[in-house]
């Protein structure tokens, strides 16, 4: 049997080889990181999503996943861009929550100052954008976005979600 791993660029035989490209992707999770986006007034940005696959309908943070070589800071501002238009300087972000699933770290980060107007960037995944109060997020939405962000609000840096 020859496995390949594209990344590697290689299929190979030898079981010393086989051996390290499994420990190296044995343990690695998909990261995640959700941009809490507060405006003055103190309300949270969802958008819904659409024609993704997952959660189609419903609400969710703009949030996307860290791409090799990219620390979640990094990704966290990217997203911001890609999604949602906005400029955001390393220093206006600030750590919020973990949210630890069976299939992914979820990262969540408040942000409170950018640059740049806020409009749907990707209007092929995302049908409207929408501010919400804190105390009134609406009933559709992604279940466990709701329970991370119910968590940043409450204060508390780290939750676990689905291992029920």
């Amino acid at each position: 049997m020859v496995w390949v791993y594209p990344e590697y660029g290689c299929g190979n035989r030898d079981p010393g080889v086989l051996a390290r490209v499994v420990a190296v992707n044995r343990y690695r999770a998909l990261i995640g990181v959700h941009l809490v986006l507060l405006d003055g007034d103190g309300r949270v940005l969802l958008g819904r999503r659409r024609d993704t696959g997952f959660g189609d309908g419903l609400f969710h943070v703009p949030a996307g996943h860290v791409e090799v070589g990219e620390s979640a800071v990094t990704g966290l501002i990217r997203e911001a861009r890609e999604e949602v238009g906005v400029e955001i300087d390393a220093p206006d972000v600030e750590f919020a929550h973990v949210l630890h699933s069976a299939e992914r770290v979820q990262m969540f980060f408040t942000v409170r100052r950018w640059r740049g107007v806020v409009a749907n960037r990707e209007p092929e995944k995302c049908s409207e954008l929408r501010w919400f109060d804190p105390g009134a997020l609406p009933a559709e939405m992604v279940e466990y976005c709701r329970a991370g962000l119910g968590q940043v609000l409450a204060g508390r840096v780290f939750s676990e979600f689905g291992w029920d």
